[in-house]
């Protein structure tokens, strides 16, 4: 992993990351109560460790967790800093990650096998990190690094969903690219780890947090990202992360919106 560089973090303030398909998130503890969400959650206890408690019953302390997707939890942070990455269930990220971790159960993994050399680069990371030690410190975390999608045409698509000016669906992509829409899902579901669907969705966040990073309200980033209301953006994202983008916004948030190539650094 590339050495970070010696960079303060800033207590008050908090970072996300996001690509279409992973996200990562750093700063202060969201002291959520009971949640879920639909993608899986890995967190980290940057300066002391957390407690997960399943609502099914028991509990698991730890300092790296890993949180399957629809897992209703709570995490209780002893301290003041997380680092919380989320990523595409049954993705290539998401599926490398699990191996990574050496105890817990199938719902609720813990003790990440690099958990030292995490918690000392994730201590470093804030809205300054150059992204490429960002992308390090997530290969470090997931065991999986990204490259290039094989069929350029996939890369076209998903450079084409995030730039779209409307909602796309997949059948006028597919004749773009001239494919037959049944081909050109199968293409995209190997060339991306995920469906043509709920990559869509990940672009419609994308664009919604453009939108708030370039200083808009929820109802531009609703509009932005085809969401019908704030309302309905804040129910995706709920549904998605397992908490409201009031949440985040309530914080001194920094967003970074990075372009759906996987071997993109910029």
């Amino acid at each position: 992993m590339p050495a970070l560089s010696p960079i303060r973090r800033a207590t008050a303030g908090a970072t996300v990351w996001l690509w279409p398909g992973r996200a990562l998130y750093a700063g202060p503890s969201l002291r959520l109560g009971p949640h879920s969400g639909a993608v899986a959650c890995m967190a980290v206890g940057v300066d002391a460790p957390f407690t997960v408690h399943p609502m099914t019953g028991g509990e698991l302390r730890a300092r790296t967790a890993l949180v399957a997707p629809r897992v209703r939890h709570q995490l209780t942070a002893s301290g003041d800093h997380m680092v919380f990455l989320y990523l595409d269930p049954g993705s290539a990220d998401d599926q490398a990650c699990r191996t990574c971790f050496t105890t817990g159960h199938e719902k609720i993994l813990a003790e990440h096998r690099h958990e030292d050399d995490l918690l000392a680069w994730a201590a470093q990371l804030s809205s300054q990190t150059p992204v490429p030690q960002v992308a390090a410190w997530i290969t470090k975390a997931t065991g999986h690094a990204r490259t290039s999608y094989a069929d350029p045409r996939i890369t076209a698509a998903t450079q084409r969903l995030i730039d779209a000016r409307q909602p796309l669906p997949a059948a006028p992509l597919a004749a773009e690219l001239g494919l037959s829409e049944s081909r050109f899902l199968r293409l995209f579901r190997d060339g991306t780890g995920t469906s043509y669907r709920r990559f869509r969705l990940w672009a419609q966040m994308h664009r919604a947090a453009r939108a708030l990073a370039a200083g808009h309200n929820l109802t531009r980033a609703a509009a932005d990202g085809y969401f019908a209301s704030p309302s309905h953006l804040s129910t995706a994202f709920h549904a998605m992360f397992g908490l409201a983008p009031s949440a985040l916004l309530t914080h001194d948030l920094t967003i970074h919106c990075l372009d759906p190539s996987p071997d993109a650094v910029t």
